[in-house]
């Protein structure tokens, strides 16, 4: 039998998520980014925004219209920063540079 199952642990700056699969606990650190954004996404870029949901790290995608931001969250153990900014252009979002966040 495997068992899957994921609780919080507390830090600083990111969030982290201790993750069990058949007793083995494995820690997994998910980061935001934020990166401003030219031309507001179309209907066929939000729909392939939808399909980043099934990219394996990615877990939330928030847009700020008024701000013309995009915030990604996402697993950094499995994805760079660079490669959120790629999947958000093959979504066809016009993703320009990453904000720092405080």
């Amino acid at each position: 039998m495997l068992y899957i199952g994921f609780s919080p642990v507390q830090t600083i700056g990111a969030s982290r998520h201790s993750l069990s699969i058949g007793g083995k606990d494995c820690l997994m650190t998910y980061l935001d980014v934020v990166f401003r954004y030219g031309a507001a996404p179309g209907e066929n870029a939000l729909r392939a925004i939808d399909g980043m949901r099934e990219v394996y790290g990615v877990r939330r995608v928030q847009f700020n219209e008024r701000e013309r931001t995009v915030l990604v969250e996402f697993d950094a153990s499995r994805l760079k920063t660079e490669a959120v900014a790629r999947l958000l252009r093959q979504a066809g979002v016009d993703v320009r540079e990453p904000l720092a966040l405080a």
